[in-house]
Order: structure tokens, then sequence, then C-alpha cells
């Protein structure tokens, strides 16, 4: 018989030892170190099975198409880059109370009802609560079955015995696999977790989708070989005191990353928006001061979004700048650029910022259409209501060029608005298009005075 030796190994990141310490060296932690008993038999990697292996010819694994399975919604498919591909592993992150576990429970119901077998094993909720917010989203399919309180290894089980079309796991930081040390959600566990699952998940060639939650920084919690393990990131954001959220992939090995799905929260569920733009202004004051209209392209989505300013007096040693869904260092260049190119006196006001219905604005074509708004505040003179903004500022007061402003143009078109200011570049080639002017202007002093003439 082999001998056995102890050792002790960490709770948190899986570090031995051959003494116990009362520190781990590699991680910091304090009274993490448990024994185990060491013998012959080398322990095996999270997710293996041991089952030999051999080589295939590529050629020969897939079709010209890989299979997908549908999903309910076509703003969800959008951003999945057609539907689930079979043997992927999707990851689903997002804020507590953001609607990760509505948006995981209603895809369930979608695919017991239409396709066949879906697992749903809930970590943190029982099965009479799953069943009490299934019932609030609709009847509850035959073929959904629930699996409350799971271990990792009893996820495997149920994946080996119910073969199902789909599994979800709810949420990954609530499965412990019971042969490794540490409490759930440690970094141990949620890495082994879900390694072990992804492997039976990829063998049945079942898509397989993880709910995570994010810390107070926005990340993923626990380790980052979770996001490297998984084939598609979804992130769910917005303010959960507001209706609509946004669905974004951060990573996708089936489609791209560049798609946006934006949702919205009801009484019955989570319905698709499928026009944000008209959604975003459908509360617009019209004639209102401060209040400008921005055209955002959310991977190949042109939307309009509402972006409001306030500038109210302040003392100077007390100035204040606030944004809502936008950079807030770019906030701080755009009241300068305003300061200095535009001759706006910004230094002795308070400055705030929100971008309306929950959006997240990054991409500097909005520079325009939120310099336009703090100047319209600060001159208490409203802006054209008909009349949409596209276009990034520089340092020394110019209009840049941007992307697709074709298609940004087109979009505030369709929606009925009469003007668009664009850079001069653009307005060069499109003198004007059908329906809309094109006032291209060249620097921002130039955009503010035609405006205020418009």
């Amino acid at each position: 018989m082999a001998k056995t030796k102890t050792i002790y190994v960490c709770s948190e990141c899986g570090t031995g030892n051959p003494a116990w310490l009362g520190r781990c060296p590699h991680c910091g932690e304090w009274n993490s170190m448990a024994q185990r008993e060491s013998g012959s038999e080398e322990r095996k990697p999270a997710g293996t099975t041991g089952r030999a292996t051999k080589s295939v010819p590529l050629v020969s694994v897939i079709g010209e198409e890989e299979p997908r399975l549908p999903v309910p919604m076509v703003e969800l498919e959008r951003v999945l880059g057609g539907g689930l591909v079979l043997g992927s592993v999707v990851l689903l992150a997002g804020e507590p109370g953001i609607g990760k576990s509505t948006l995981a429970l209603q895809l369930s119901m979608f695919l017991a009802a239409q396709v066949g077998p879906v697992l749903y094993a809930s970590g943190e909720e029982s099965a009479r609560q799953v069943a009490l917010r299934a019932r609030r989203l609709g009847p509850i399919p035959e073929n959904l079955y629930i699996l409350a309180g799971p271990s990792a290894e009893g996820v495997v089980e149920q994946i080996d015995t119910l073969k199902p079309v789909v599994t979800v796991v709810d949420s990954i930081q609530s499965v412990r696999l019971e042969s490794r040390p540490g409490a759930a959600g440690s970094m141990v566990q949620v890495r082994d977790s879900a390694a072990h699952i992804t492997r039976a998940a990829k063998e049945a060639e079942m898509p397989l989708i993880l709910v995570g939650h994010v810390t107070k920084s926005g990340a993923i919690a626990g380790p980052r070989v979770l996001e490297h393990i998984v084939d598609t990131v979804l992130y769910m954001e917005g303010d959960r005191y507001h209706a609509h959220r946004i669905l974004r992939a951060v990573k996708n090995r089936f489609g791209s990353t560049n798609e946006v799905g934006v949702l919205e929260m009801t009484a019955d569920g989570l319905l698709e928006v499928t026009n944000p733009s008209e959604a975003f202004l459908a509360e617009r004051l019209v004639g209102a001061a401060g209040s400008a209209v921005a055209v955002t392209m959310e991977g190949t989505r042109p939307i309009l979004v509402e972006v409001q300013a306030l500038t109210s007096k302040a003392h100077p040693e007390m100035v204040r700048r606030t944004a809502n869904g936008f950079d807030y260092r770019r906030l701080l260049l755009l009241t300068a650029v305003l300061s200095k190119r535009a001759g706006i006196p910004l230094g002795n006001h308070d400055v705030f910022v929100n971008v309306v219905g929950g959006m997240t604005l990054n991409e500097p074509a909005v520079d325009l259409a939120l310099a336009a708004a703090i100047a319209s505040s600060s001159e208490d003179r409203p802006l054209p209501a008909d009349m949409a903004f596209i276009g990034e500022i520089g340092l020394s007061g110019e209009v840049r060029s941007v992307s697709q402003v074709e298609r940004r143009v087109s979009e505030a078109m369709r929606l009925g608005f009469k003007s668009c200011m664009v850079p001069r570049s653009f307005g060069k080639r499109y003198e004007r298009a059908d329906g809309c002017e094109i006032i291209p202007v060249r620097s921002l002093r130039e955009a503010l005075k035609l405006a205020g003439e418009s």
C-alpha cells in the first residue's frame, strides 16, 4: 500500500505546503490552511473524467454552420450572435437585482416548452421560491426541472441522468465542489466548480448558462479565470430603479462583441425593446433648456438618446462636476473646452450631466450633444427640438469626424428629426439628405452659434 503524507492546502487559492502556516504565503489569507492526506494517486484537475480521448480531423467535426438553439427574444439573440451554440458556456453577470435570474428563468421556461428538458440549478433559492417566481412569468412547462441547493457533483450527476438540452446554474458563486476545500464562493471553489460543470457540458454538447455576481467595482466576483473558461460573457447593465436594461457582450467566441440588447423590466418579466430610440426619447420635454439629442452607435445599431445638463452658480471653492451615464473625466475635458474655446464661463458654476434612460455613453461621438446641452443650460436658451448632434470635440475646440455618420443620420431621419449637426468632413460630401438638413460645422464655437440661430 502506498504511503500517505499530510499536506496543508489553502482553501482560498489552493496553494499546498508541507507544514501548517497561520497565513497562506501565496494569497495572504489567515487561517485558511486545511489538512489533507496525499497518497500515491495524484489529484485530478477539476472537470476531468479520466476517459481516454483521441484526435480527429478538424474538417470532420463541424459543417459549414454551427447549429444553435433558439432564444425567446430578438434582443438576446442579437447579443449571442444568433442563439445558443451547442456545447457553449455563457456567463451572465450583473449587479444584484438587475434581472439576471429573471432572464435566465425566462430562457429556461421557453426552451423547456419549445425544445426539451431544461435543468435549472439554484443554489440561492429553494424550489418553492423559484416556482413562485416562475408562475409570475407564465405557465410552467413540464420539462423544466429544478435542483435546489446543488453541489457541483450533483449538477453533473443530473446532467448525466436527465440529459437536458440546457443547464442553468444560478449562481456559480453558490455552488460547492465537495472534493475541494473552502466555502462556496471562495476562489478555489468558483474556479474548480465552474471547470467541473463546464467539462460535463462540453462532453454532452449542451449549452450551459452560469449566472455570476459582480463586485462593488463592477468586475465579476471570483477568479479572473472564470471569464477565460467560458465562451461568452454577458453583462446586464442599467439602473435598478429604471425599467430599461442593457445586455452587452464583452466576450463572444461565436459572435460579435459590438452588439447590445435593450430590455425592459415589467411585472411579467423582461420584455425586449425593439425600438430603443423611441423608448429613450418618449418622455423628452420639448423646449427645455439643457436638453440635446445625441446619436450613439451600440455595435451596428444607431440609438438616439437624450442628454441633459444643468448648470448653477456656485462658490469657486465648492464647484462640483457630476456625471450620470457619462465618463466623468470626459465631462471635465468638455467643460474646460467650453470655457477656453467657446467663451462660456463655467469656472464658478456647478455642472450636472445625466443620460436619460439608464444608458451609459462611452463613445466620443456624443461630445457635441453634451457640450450643446451644457451651453444651452448656461445661457438658459433651448436648443431646436428637431435637431440631433453628432461629433467628437478636440482640445482645440474643433469638431472631429466619427464613424458611420450616414447610419446615424438615417436613424435621426427615421424618427422625424429635421436637422443633424455633423462634422464638416461629412457635410462636404453630403450637403443635404432627403428630408433632413445637414449642418456641417468645423468648431464648437460655430456649432453653438448655428444651434442658437436655428
